[in-house]
């Protein structure tokens, strides 16, 4: 598939000027900030912002500091690095359909992270071991729907090892292992959000200073190359940080489907295909998107008298709209 195809044609003009460009993350990072504040004041609990700022022995800087604003935090940050994933991936790929959760990322993530758990094996190693694999057929295929389709079988695979190990497991390792896999926020220490944000902002950093590469690698891997892009040091960078910024975020917050989805396609449809532009923008509405999801569940816990994992309301949003994209490329086939 060419660059032209997926609509990313890296030489035409910048549609955004650098000032409005900013005014737009801006804008963006305006909304994630209003998000997790709607996130820290609205739940179950009354809370009351003056007394948990003047009181900090009371009830409410206790719910504030200890549980909701930390989870607000994770949200964001998963968020983050899903979308802004999805986004480089799907340029990577030349493909709109292309993201963490389908490509299998997220499941070999989900299976090093199980194997983290029951044996205490490295995490970051199933998330880039689905990458190689991934791009390793689309790349042997020259085509993007192998990759995709890839990516669905290794999510078969990773879905069976996972359920051989719980099969193995104790009832306490079991339900450990399930409720992670629901794609839950929960309430992470500060340390532990501390380094999270750390690991986001080196692989997201990464994806942001290759993504001017990434405009022309849409063009195909020989256009690229003559117009002096390293292609495969660029390749194995975003797939380096794409590998890492997933596997910190499934480590953290399990199987979060359609977010890499779901931002990315609805921020290109209006901004246009910049990867330079569409990486830090995936990434702050990735965040808004995912706090306010987080936020809902928590709002139907009167309903349902529990809260719904996360990745169900991501799964609702992004299930229809996946659908939809994939007939809306085979009608324009």
């Amino acid at each position: 598939m060419s660059g032209a195809a997926f609509g990313l044609v890296a030489v035409q003009p910048v549609r955004f000027t650098p000032a409005r460009a900013v005014l737009l993350l801006g804008t963006l990072a305006l909304l994630a900030a209003g998000a997790m504040v709607l996130s820290v004041l609205l739940g179950e609990y009354r809370l009351h912002l003056g007394v948990a700022l003047t009181d900090p022995s009371s009830a409410d800087a206790r719910v504030l500091l200890g549980l909701r604003l930390p989870r607000a935090v994770l949200g964001a940050l998963v968020g983050a690095a899903l979308a802004a994933s999805g986004s480089a991936l799907q340029a990577l790929l030349r493909n709109p359909l292309a993201d963490p959760f389908v490509l299998g990322v997220s499941g070999g993530a989900a299976l090093g992270t199980t194997l983290a758990l029951a044996l205490g094996l490295l995490v970051v190693a199933g998330a880039v071991g689905a990458m190689v694999l991934v791009l390793g057929a689309g790349r042997a295929r020259s085509s993007p729907y192998a990759a995709l389709l890839t990516g669905v079988v290794f999510n078969a695979f990773a879905s069976a090892v996972i359920t051989c190990v719980k099969t193995l497991l104790t009832p306490d390792q079991v339900g450990e292992i399930l409720y992670w896999l629901a794609g839950t926020l929960g309430y992470e220490r500060l340390r532990t959000l501390a380094v999270a944000a750390v690991i986001q902002a080196v692989a997201l950093g990464v994806l942001w200073r290759e993504s001017g590469r990434l405009n022309l690698l849409t063009l195909g891997d020989d256009e690229a190359a003559s117009l002096g892009v390293p292609v495969r040091r660029t390749r194995w960078w975003v797939l380096i940080a794409a590998s890492l910024s997933v596997a910190g975020a499934v480590a953290l917050s399990g199987l979060i489907g359609f977010v890499g989805l779901i931002v990315p396609h609805l921020l290109r449809l209006w901004l246009g295909p910049d990867q330079r532009l569409l990486v830090p923008a995936s990434a702050l509405g990735g965040a808004a998107f995912l706090v306010i999801a987080d936020l809902l569940t928590r709002l139907l816990f009167p309903v349902f008298h529990a809260e719904p994992p996360v990745g169900v309301v991501t799964a609702v949003l992004g299930g229809p709209l996946f659908v939809w994209l994939l007939h809306r490329r085979e009608g324009l086939a």
